[in-house]
């Protein structure tokens, strides 16, 4: 059971990501309960939260993201989206997700944005 994080690449400023967290060989009544989040983190700096979906789909944003970010779940596919649109280049980071209760993380994935 683990979480594998995908999306991440090099984008302009202004341009667009959609990042996927896939519950890979979880089943659905394991996935559905749990809250999903998105942290990212910048070499030097401390891990940041971005943002979180709770099990009934209720979403919380850090402020750097609101209006720019969406998370979404869709528990059929056991899967966590962040789509990323107006990317800046202070975004630029590895994106990591993370899944509780359980304290299950997957690997980062590499988010560069570009001036």
């Amino acid at each position: 059971v683990q979480l594998q994080a995908s999306g991440g690449g090099l984008v302009q400023a202004g341009g667009s990501l959609r990042l996927s967290c896939v519950g890979s060989r979880m089943i659905t009544s394991v996935f559905n309960p749990k809250t999903v989040e998105w942290h990212r983190q910048v070499p030097g700096k401390q891990r940041e939260l971005v943002a979180r979906i709770s099990s009934s789909g209720s979403r919380t944003y850090a402020d750097s993201v609101k209006g720019r970010f969406t998370i979404s779940r869709d528990n059929s596919r056991k899967t966590v989206y962040l789509q990323m649109n107006s990317l800046k280049p202070e975004d630029t980071a590895v994106y990591y997700c993370s899944m509780n209760p359980g304290n299950l993380w997957g690997q980062g994935t590499q988010v560069t944005v570009s001036s």
